[in-house]
C-alpha cells in the first residue's frame, strides 16, 4: 500500500486521545466536532457506559475490549461516500488478523462491515454523520472489539480474540488499528479507488455463494448471496432475478 508522510492520510496526520470512562467514544467526537475539532482525531475509553451499535442497540462495554472512533470532516464527496464502510471493515480485519494466532478460525467480512471469526462476530462498526455549519460534514468510525468479553445474549454468533487465543491489550490492538486505518483510508482515496476496496473485500468476504436472508425495515428477503457490485451494495439473486440492496441485516440459512 501508498503510505507516504505528510498526506491527509499519513499516519502522522491522525492524533488520538485516550479516556478511562466515557458514554460512547462516538457520543466523544461528536461533542468535540460541535466544539470545532478539525478532524482526524482518534478517541478511545477504557470503558463505555453507553455504548452503542447500529440501530440502536447497546454494545457491552465492560473494560479489557477495545473502544475507538474516528473523527473525519468531509473524508470523500457525498456521492463517493458509499464505500467507507468497507474500506473501514478491511482495516478492521487487517488489524484483527495481525494478531490472531495460527490456530485461530477463519477471520471473514460480513457484508457489509461485521467481522467475523468462525462466523461468528468478534467486531461492531458504526458510522455516523452530522453536518457542520459550514456546510462540511462530520464522519464519526466507531469500532467496538471484543477481546476479553462478548455479549452473553446476542441473536447470533459472538466470540472475543481472547477465546480464538489471543491474549493482547486493547492498547496493543489500537496500534495495530491505528496503522491499518491510516494505510487503507490513504488507498480508499476519498472514494475515488472503490474498486480496489471492493476488489479486496470479496476476497475476504463471507458467505458469497450461499443462502441468505436480508432484513429489510418492512420486509425480510431470501436468497443466494452473489457478492457486491462496484458501489459495495450486496447482490441478492432471489431466483427471479437480483436485487442490489444498499442496507440491511445479513443471516445465513
Amino acid at each position: 500500500m501508498r503510505l507516504g508522510r505528510g498526506g491527509r492520510y499519513s499516519l502522522d496526520a491522525f492524533r488520538h486521545e485516550a479516556l478511562g470512562e466515557v458514554t460512547s467514544t462516538n457520543t466523544e467526537c461528536l461533542a468535540r466536532v460541535r466544539q470545532g475539532d478539525p478532524g482526524n482525531l482518534w478517541v478511545t475509553g477504557d470503558r463505555q457506559t453507553a455504548g452503542r451499535g447500529r440501530r440502536g442497540r447497546a454494545w457491552t462495554s465492560e473494560p479489557g475490549n477495545l473502544y475507538a472512533s474516528l473523527l473525519l470532516i468531509d473524508p470523500a464527496p457525498a456521492e463517493l461516500l458509499g464505500s467507507l464502510p468497507l474500506a473501514v471493515s478491511l482495516a478492521v480485519h487487517g488489524a484483527i488478523r495481525s494478531v490472531l494466532p495460527p490456530a485461530a478460525e477463519p477471520l471473514e467480512i460480513k457484508w457489509p462491515n461485521d467481522v467475523l471469526i468462525g462466523r461468528k462476530k468478534t467486531c461492531g462498526i458504526l458510522l455516523e454523520s452530522e453536518g457542520l455549519p459550514d456546510l462540511r460534514r462530520a464522519v464519526v468510525i466507531g469500532i467496538g472489539i471484543n477481546i476479553r468479553h462478548r455479549p452473553d445474549d446476542a441473536p447470533y454468533g459472538v466470540t472475543s480474540l481472547e477465546e480464538q487465543g489471543c491474549n493482547i491489550s486493547a492498547h496493543e490492538l489500537f496500534s495495530h488499528l491505528y496503522r491499518e486505518m491510516a494505510e487503507i483510508l490513504d488507498l480508499w482515496d476519498e472514494g475515488r479507488a472503490v474498486a480496489e476496496i471492493t476488489r479486496r473485500w470479496r476476497q475476504v468476504a463471507c458467505g458469497i455463494g450461499q443462502p441468505i436472508r436480508v432484513n429489510l425495515p418492512d420486509r425480510s428477503i431470501d436468497g443466494r448471496f452473489a457478492g457486491i457490485d462496484d458501489r459495495g451494495l450486496l447482490l441478492l439473486d432471489t431466483g427471479h432475478g437480483t436485487q442490489a440492496i444498499a442496507a440491511g441485516d445479513v443471516f445465513y440459512l
